[in-house]
């Protein structure tokens, strides 16, 4: 296998090689532990895979030169690919068979075992792995309030044209700078608004549960009540917070509060609070090494006593359970 890392940053990596094994070895490497088989003739299976670390995300164009079908599955991802010539199906669990095209890019989520079958031998795919968390941070970014929960996502995103073509355009641009010496993706400003242009992007492209909020005309600003009492609790979440300590930071009525929020934030001030904490709960659980922790020490410090509750409430919110949360980080 021919292995050339790009000559100005380890960011980019390129690999050509002929070896079905090694091809695995380099796809786990940037992408997923896939399970890689060739269906048309092995002699022509000639892997290119071309990578970009990207914060987030990893950009990626890879063709085999063969016809191909795979299977994986990731819980902690969002994946979308670009097909630039030929074509392939992806079936998510037992979700009907999509085919991207040209045209139509895919959009998938590995938490479900992924099958990639009928790649064609001419296929070349931008390809491009987003870190959920990430992704969700955006959402909420754009949105202006936490999520209730993990948005769901139509299977296409139409390339043709509108914000699906500038998007894919952008990803591939950003690959193109492995060309350019000292260029802007070496500047770490750059590189920050560029993984960030590309998280929000994706967002406006693909189909889900928010498009349409976020393609809403923006809302009114929040009260400056509201504000301080947001901006207290996340700089100081793990303070013992009431209704009538809340008000008193707002300074105003408790009821007045309590309007404001579920008028601007769509919750009141203290499932605002829980909110926050379970956030901090599930940034502790990702960033604790195998055995440093356990899950009732981590909720316990952040105020939650009753563990079936808030058992509950993490799922709710995250989509999965603290302990998974905890055995992948």
């Amino acid at each position: 296998m021919t292995v050339a890392p790009d000559r100005a940053a380890a960011d980019f990596s390129s690999y050509a090689t002929a070896s079905l094994e090694e091809a695995r070895a380099a796809i786990a490497a940037h992408y997923y532990d896939m399970d890689l088989q060739v269906v048309g003739p092995s002699e022509d299976l000639s892997t290119r895979l071309d990578v970009l670390a990207l914060g987030s995300l990893t950009v990626g164009d890879i063709r085999f030169g063969t016809q191909i079908r795979t299977g994986f599955a990731a819980p902690d991802a969002y994946h979308v690919a670009v097909p630039v010539s030929g074509c392939f199906s992806v079936q998510q669990g037992r979700d009907d068979v999509v085919f991207a095209t040209t045209g139509s890019a895919v959009f998938f989520d590995p938490a479900r075992h992924i099958r990639i079958d009928a790649w064609s031998p001419d296929c070349q795919a931008l390809t491009v792995k987003i870190d959920k968390h990430s992704l969700h941070q955006a959402l909420e970014s754009l949105l202006d309030r936490p999520l209730s929960r993990a948005p769901l996502f139509g299977p296409s995103v139409d390339v043709r044209d509108g914000p699906g073509r500038s998007w894919a355009r952008l990803a591939t641009w950003a690959l193109l700078e492995r060309d350019v010496s000292l260029g802007l993706l070496h500047r770490p400003l750059i590189r920050t608004r560029i993984e960030q242009a590309l998280l929000e992007g994706v967002l406006l492209a693909a189909e889900h549960t928010h498009r349409e909020e976020l393609e809403a005309p923006a809302p009114p600003m929040r009260p400056a009540s509201v504000k301080r009492v947001m901006d207290a609790v996340q700089e100081r979440p793990a303070e013992a917070y009431d209704a009538a300590r809340l008000a008193q930071l707002a300074q105003v009525s408790v009821r007045t509060l309590q309007d404001a929020f579920r008028r601007h934030v769509g919750m009141s001030p203290m499932a605002y609070v829980y909110d926050v904490r379970l956030q901090r709960v599930r940034d502790e659980l990702r960033a604790a090494g195998a055995g440093a922790t356990t899950v009732s020490d981590v909720a316990h410090r952040w105020g939650f006593v009753h563990l079936g509750r808030f058992a509950s409430r993490y799922r709710e919110r995250f989509g999965e359970t603290p302990s998974r949360t905890l055995r992948a980080g």
